[in-house]
């Protein structure tokens, strides 16, 4: 598997395609055309990624989902016998608690670890609060305005505390500065996005086939027509730019409006790039591993997972006579656990 450098190759030029030379044309054609291609090769990066991540996640579960499933099963089994001991009235109330506590966790295990549904489970076992409870909750104050403000426990003479106090006003303001920021990107995204209806307009009056005399393009005319109008009624700003870069002559499109599509693809280049590297380098991404290091990690958790169900097996068998449970709910207990 290849990986990638985000702060090397995005956008490099050997992950994009070449751009073609460009054709002669004022400077907002030429960078508008180059936008274009840069928006096209990291979509296209995009879409090998969420490949080569379907790939590895159908691998890693070819490879551990059977012995998952093996732990899944085990942990299922304990239900039936937990519930059966809370019925018998052998145990006291302090080891019903405890047995209680058993099939919660275990029910949250499978639930959380392995994606099974636990929710009925959840449901019949955990504690529930009473109304009265919950109308004291809502009539507490927040817990903000009870707190006392802190105090100088820190030996801070009065203009070292004065200081502080001045660099986190700075710092609230860079944060008004960022967010007042990020509300007018959001504006001008928005109003780009505007000129989506604009931009349809000007590309049916340029390919209609209603509105040409040729009728040798007429069939291509109105193949092109649809992408446009499919394009419209998707809201898809990119695909419409593309199909102005492509077929618009330079001297129908205004520098202005053209610096602004410019603009539209910009953003939409940032987005296309933070999404490439949440893939590659986030909590599940390709490259938070190498192969190798990878297969090292996939082998000591099937290890693990073999392991754990044969110890469910050795509970389950436990769990079989009630001195046997007895037994297991004293040694959790003595090792500070509450589940298995």
């Amino acid at each position: 598997m290849h990986l990638h450098n985000p702060y090397t190759d995005l956008p490099a030029a050997n992950s994009l395609p070449a751009l073609a030379s460009v054709a002669p044309g004022t400077p907002a054609q030429q960078a508008f055309a180059e936008a274009v291609a840069r928006v096209e090769g990291l979509r296209q990066r995009l879409r090998e990624l969420k490949e080569a991540q379907a790939e590895a996640r159908r691998r890693y579960w070819q490879q551990v989902g059977p012995a998952a499933e093996t732990v899944v099963q085990a942990r299922q089994a304990l239900f039936a016998p937990l519930e059966e001991a809370l019925l018998l009235g052998y145990f006291s109330r302090l080891e019903q608690q405890q047995i209680t506590a058993l099939l919660l966790g275990n029910a949250r295990t499978l639930q959380d670890r392995f994606g099974e549904d636990a929710a009925e489970m959840l449901r019949k076992y955990a504690p529930r609060r009473s109304a009265a409870d919950a109308d004291e909750d809502e009539q507490q104050p927040p817990l903000e305005a009870s707190v006392p403000p802190p105090a100088n426990t820190t030996g801070q003479a009065p203009h070292e505390q004065a200081a502080e106090a001045a660099r986190a006003r700075r710092k609230t303001k860079q944060q008004r500065t960022e967010e007042a920021a990020a509300q007018a990107a959001r504006i001008q995204e928005q109003a780009l996005l505007a000129n989506t209806k604009t931009l349809y307009r000007q590309l049916a009056r340029a390919h209609h086939p209603d509105l040409s005399r040729d009728e040798s393009t007429h069939g291509q005319r109105t193949q092109l027509m649809q992408r446009i109008t499919e394009a419209y009624e998707a809201n898809d700003l990119y695909t419409l730019l593309q199909l102005l870069s492509e077929t618009a002559p330079s001297d129908q499109t205004d520098d202005t409006l053209l610096t602004r599509y410019t603009q539209a693809l910009q953003q939409q280049q940032n987005e296309l790039k933070q999404q490439i590297q949440a893939l590659q380098y986030g909590e599940n991404g390709l490259g938070a591993t190498t192969g190798k290091k990878r297969e090292q990690e996939i082998r000591q958790l099937k290890r693990h997972l073999k392991a754990e169900a044969e110890y469910l097996a050795q509970v389950l068998l436990l769990l079989q006579e009630p001195a046997g449970l007895r037994q297991l709910l004293r040694e959790l207990a003595t090792e500070g656990h509450d589940t298995v």
